[in-house]
């Protein structure tokens, strides 16, 4: 699924995406750190995997989307 990048803290590697329909979605660290990436900019199209459903659903990969 592809999100944009809408907040990202490097202290706490966590943040939030906005989904297309423009729903916030927040990451935490390991979903950050799974990606392998080191730095996230507001704005950036990104690539997420989640799990779950409604109020549940959570990041668990947050990666830079490549064309």
């Amino acid at each position: 699924m592809q999100a944009t990048a809408y907040t990202y803290d490097p202290e706490t590697r966590s943040g939030q995406v906005l989904l297309d329909d423009g729903t916030p979605v927040p990451f935490d660290a390991p979903a950050f750190d799974a990606g392998g990436l080191r730095l996230l900019r507001p704005g950036q199209r990104v690539r997420i995997e989640t799990e779950g459903a409604g109020a549940s659903r959570r990041i668990t990969l947050v990666t830079l989307q490549t064309f």
